[in-house]
């Protein structure tokens, strides 16, 4: 009996819909039927605790580890992961090199009344888990007070009506996904708002030794989404960041140059060290280190008395 596929994923909606991408694109590129292949919902430790931050409870490891062991111990073949909420450093024995095409890496803000940032009231409360994105707002808006809000997209949509804040920002790529787009008040442009590393970008992680998988995956793989996610990534890799470190790092395909802008802040936001540079298209791990270095040199310079 051949043995079936087993794919491994979050159990929020948005996550089960990544899952059930992959297993599409699968079939449509092998001669897999619907039939070998399983989605498995694995619930982690980042799912069940909502009410404190990631970085208080370990960084974005706790969702993206529990798969991950689910992985080494031969429990499912292909681990499904939102990029932007994946370490940028390897876990051993364990293989990222296959992206799904980028979906849209631009953020968005839900209000009352479909107001948009500028027009919401003085001192109105915006909902993020995001420090990245706090201090982004408050760039643009400093009187706006930021409230954590943690949970999935339906559960703060919902805390939004009920009157707990004025307003939310999210992924447009989750919205899209969710079919929620006329709950959309605002959609930011990357320069306005530059995005999380990777994020948009569906990431497809396997066993090393796993050869079978690693040829099945080759198929899926999107080129151009595997060059922006190695180099947004590796900006992350030289700052050590994690989803609790505030950092925004974009990158666009211009022809045979690609364009990297990327934004450091201080811990309390009070500091933003910006960075953007362009290179040949083939350089591209190379200028996402550079860039990363130059950040890190900002940064580190800033605080010497």
């Amino acid at each position: 009996m051949k043995k079936k596929i087993i794919i491994g994923s979050r159990g929020s909606k948005l996550a089960l819909l990544y899952a059930q991408k992959t297993k599409d694109l699968i079939m449509k590129n092998t001669s897999l039927t619907s039939e070998d292949i399983l989605i498995k919902r694995i619930i982690t430790e980042g799912d069940q605790v909502k009410d404190q931050r990631l970085s208080e409870l370990g960084g974005k490891g706790l969702f993206s580890s529990y798969i991950e062991k689910e992985l080494h111990e031969n429990k499912i073949d292909i681990a499904v992961h939102a990029l932007k909420d994946l370490p940028a450093i390897r876990t051993k024995g364990l293989i990222t090199e296959t992206f799904l095409q980028r979906n849209d890496p631009r953020e968005i803000l839900i209000s009352k009344d479909k107001l948009k940032l500028h027009e919401l009231n003085l001192k109105s409360i915006i909902g993020t888990s995001s420090l990245r994105r706090e201090f982004q707002i408050k760039k643009i808006r400093p009187d706006i007070n930021c409230k954590l809000i943690r949970g999935n997209v339906d559960t703060r949509i919902k805390k939004l009506k009920e009157g707990t804040y004025d307003a939310i920002i999210l992924s447009y790529a989750g919205i899209k996904f969710l079919k929620l787009e006329n709950e959309i008040s605002q959609i930011f442009t990357v320069e306005e708002i530059i995005p999380s590393a990777g994020q948009g970008i569906i990431a497809l992680q396997c066993r090393e030794n796993d050869k079978k998988i690693i040829s099945i995956l080759r198929k899926i793989n999107h080129d151009e989404t595997y060059i922006r996610a190695n180099i947004e990534r590796n900006i992350l890799k030289v700052l050590e960041g994690d989803c609790e470190t505030a950092i925004g790092v974009h990158s666009k395909v211009d022809g045979d140059n690609i364009v990297v802008e990327a934004e450091l802040f201080s811990l309390d936001g009070s500091k933003r060290f910006h960075e953007k540079k362009s290179g040949k298209i083939e350089n591209y791990k190379e200028l996402g280190t550079e860039v990363g270095k130059m950040l890190k040199t900002k940064s580190k310079n800033s605080y010497k008395r």
